[in-house]
């Protein structure tokens, strides 16, 4: 089986998707106008995405995991469990029409957007395939040296520590690179080669280490979407050994990620006795967690199930936005000042040393009561929508959200274009699809200046100084040759003089040769 990577989607597959699921709600008690809206929102993500371009563009990449991460996968999850779609909800009806509203807005902009677009794009064939072996090898080593760096020294915001964290993906150009390479080189038969595998290890380690669930899925989900742009022909025994590995990262080390981090520390060395104690018992560990889960899903917070479900909890949006939606409903809409405050953060700190820093995602769950009342550095994913109907209620959704989603839509498909063509493509479709169900409109500001110039960076270093890195530590460069055909032997023969002009002649000129 080939890996997919689909640029369309059928409407009408999308229709009897959207169908069954009304029937399924219907059959559950869920209120007939939450049902409509829900199959309403199916048929618009699908012409949005559509429309972007699939998961060929950037902006088809920002729809479908917003779309689906965020709204979609809750919705079907609660007709799997048998639950009425809008329970535990306070206001469910006002929730679902706002992200109906939002996916209508995200069309628009898609619209807009696309008559601004640049083709070819700014950064199409940076890099041509005989060097990408030695640019991942040269990315290997800076992102491994960078990485240790950034674990052992202590670093303040504003310092070139600082700014090299938030430019710094050189594992995960790596292991694209990489993949794409030995996919190329291969004809198809294989996919990873030793950099690869040592890249993928460290990357995966420090994750674990450091209980972060983005550590740890990066670098299959970098694995896959390199393979799946290169259409890669995947055997049955590499199917179940994902699928076994995807389930005991969910299974176990989700849980265990989320519940270390209530005893992480600032020393690094105790992180790793910590991780290390709690990898010798990932049993007790979920155990744990669950009841964690359990205790959050009954005073609320992220409880759109009747139970814990696990990373489906933190992933479906629903409930959180309905909390903010509801508290918007109570006070008002805040105006835009947290879209200008965080505009006004996109400033380098060397050149706003005092720059205020403002965590939106913890001021929102304080209104919504999610953390403690001296709790101010916890921040709390809410969607981009979520965060819109905060800022200006209706306004927000249709012109506030819409205007950001042009000025991003329009940026990463002129910088990336086709992201199957070139690797920073595949890293910005990465970063939009962790961003885009819970990275608020701040998540969209902040990838329109630092997760830009981190991808510039990435291209520009990746293109022109990681092959030479690479080079130095495993040998030179191969070079192309065009092999150019056999020359026959000619017998030796005069040449033949060319006639002098009578012209040339009378004026004394030499003939021209």
């Amino acid at each position: 089986m080939r890996l997919p990577f689909p640029e369309h989607i059928p409407l009408r597959y999308a229709g009897y998707f959207a169908i069954l699921l009304w029937a399924a709600q219907y059959l559950q008690g869920t209120s007939p106008a939450f049902s409509l809206c829900c199959f309403f929102f199916i048929l618009v993500a699908t012409l949005a995405f559509n429309l972007a371009g699939g998961l060929s563009r950037c902006s088809g990449v920002y729809i479908f995991f917003y779309s689906v991460n965020a709204i979609i996968l809750g919705l079907f999850w609660k007709a799997v469990l048998g639950e009425p779609a809008d329970s535990n909800l306070t206001n469910p009806l006002l929730t679902i029409e706002a992200e109906l509203g939002g996916i209508v807005a995200m069309w628009g902009a898609v619209f807009i957007s696309r008559r601004f677009t640049r083709e070819p794009a700014f950064l199409d064939n940076m890099i041509p395939e005989r060097k990408m072996l030695h640019a991942s090898i040269g990315c290997a080593i800076t992102g491994t040296v960078l990485t240790a760096m950034l674990w052992f020294i202590p670093y303040k915001g504003g310092s070139i520590l600082s700014s090299l964290a938030q430019l710094n993906h050189f594992f995960e150009i790596s292991i694209l690179l990489g993949v794409i390479y030995q996919i190329r080189k291969s004809g198809g038969t294989s996919s990873v080669n030793l950099t690869v595998l040592i890249v993928g290890c460290i990357s995966f380690a420090a994750g674990v280490v450091g209980f972060s669930k983005q550590g740890m899925f990066t670098p299959p989900a970098c694995w896959l979407i390199a393979a799946a742009s290169q259409r890669y022909k995947v055997s049955f025994a590499q199917i179940v050994s994902f699928i076994l590995a995807a389930t005991f990262t969910i299974y176990y080390l989700v849980p265990y990620s989320q519940h270390g981090r209530n005893y992480m520390t600032e020393s690094r060395l105790e992180n790793i006795g910590i991780s290390i104690s709690m990898l010798s018992d990932l049993g007790y560990v979920r155990q744990q967690y669950l009841l964690e889960t359990q205790f959050s899903v009954e005073n609320r917070v992220q409880g759109y199930f009747d139970t814990g479900q696990g990373l489906v909890d933190r992933l479906v949006m629903l409930s959180l936005d309905d909390a903010i939606i509801d508290v918007t409903e109570d006070k008002g809409p805040l105006g835009l000042a947290p879209i200008v405050i965080q505009f006004e953060n996109l400033v380098p700190h060397f050149l706003w040393p005092d720059k205020p820093t403002v965590n939106f995602g913890n001021l929102y769950a304080h209104e919504v009561g999610m953390v403690g009342s001296d709790d101010f550095s916890t921040g709390v994913s809410f969607s981009p929508i979520g965060e819109a109907f905060r800022v200006g209620r209706w306004m927000g959704i249709f012109l506030v959200a819409p205007v950001i989603w042009i000025m991003l839509f329009t940026l990463y498909d002129s910088l990336c274009g086709d992201i199957r063509r070139n690797v920073w493509g595949l890293l910005g479709g990465l970063l939009l699809a962790h961003m885009a169900p819970n990275g608020l409109l701040g998540g969209i500001i902040y990838m329109l200046g630092y997760g830009t110039a981190a991808i510039v960076f990435m291209a520009l270093t990746a293109s022109y100084l990681m092959p030479v890195l690479g080079g130095f530590f495993v040998g030179r460069e191969s070079i192309d040759l065009r092999r150019v055909g056999r020359v026959r032997s000619i017998p030796r023969r005069l040449p033949s003089i060319s006639p002098i002009r009578a012209s040339q002649s009378s004026t004394g000129n030499p003939p021209a040769v």
